[in-house]
């Protein structure tokens, strides 16, 4: 059943683009010594667009192509409040429920009642993806930032971002005039690709704490992460 559901780490990719810009965004291309103007100026704006955002919701559709498997879509809301608070809600036959108090993920299947719970700093595969939902990630220590060459034509301003410690690559699209973020792929190192588009973006929302107070459905399996340990 893993290959069913879709990792919550890979949703935090989109937070870390829409929220965790809160540092000087000086980021250059691997391919290029010096950073382009262009893109300076353009993350930088991106930077002070977002900078100040404390909270948001949103509408998603999502698109899963797995390399080699059947395409999946799926579509829902998305809530997030600073420090690491977030909540995912999926519709439709394939629910799924996806809610950070800021301190533990967990994770709810209903087709299995079962609710996976991890602590927010080991529940995904590189720790930066953990300290940009908390708001202490820094975008130039662990991002390379470039331009798309061959970006899609849809009237949104692209930028990639590639994890300077392996990971997801991450393009996003943005709205030219507002920066709102609209469009996200994401290319995992083995070929698949989840992309998704966002719709009645509210910036500011005033976010009830209930919305990120996870209560288990009656009967569900509560699983637990087992702990790690650091490595380093």
């Amino acid at each position: 059943m893993s290959g069913k559901k879709f990792s919550a780490g890979k949703f935090v990719a989109v937070l870390i683009v829409v929220l965790a810009i809160a540092k000087p965004l000086y980021a250059a291309s691997k391919d290029s010594a010096h950073p382009s103007p262009h893109l300076i100026a353009l993350l930088n704006r991106l930077q002070k667009h977002y900078q100040q955002t404390n909270s948001f919701s949103a509408k998603f559709k999502e698109q899963i192509r797995p390399a080699g498997g059947t395409k999946r879509e799926r579509e829902g809301t998305v809530y997030y409040r600073k420090p690491g608070r977030m909540r995912w809600e999926f519709d439709g036959e394939d629910q799924e429920l996806i809610v950070s108090d800021g301190q533990q993920l967990y994770s709810y299947q209903p087709d299995l009642n079962q609710v996976i719970e991890t602590p927010l700093e080991q529940a995904f595969r590189s720790s930066s993806a953990a300290s940009f939902l908390l708001g202490i990630g820094n975008v130039q220590r662990d991002f390379d930032a470039s331009v798309p060459a061959t970006p899609p034509a849809d009237g949104l301003k692209h930028v990639a971002l590639k994890p300077k410690n392996g990971g997801d690559t991450i393009e996003m699209g943005l709205d030219p005039s507002t920066l709102d973020l609209r469009a996200l792929r994401l290319t995992d190192a083995l070929g698949d690709v989840t992309e998704l588009t966002f719709s009645g973006i509210n910036y500011g929302a005033p976010l009830d704490d209930k919305l990120f107070a996870f209560i288990p459905p009656a009967g569900a399996d509560i699983v637990k992460a087992p702990q790690q340990t650091n490595s380093h």
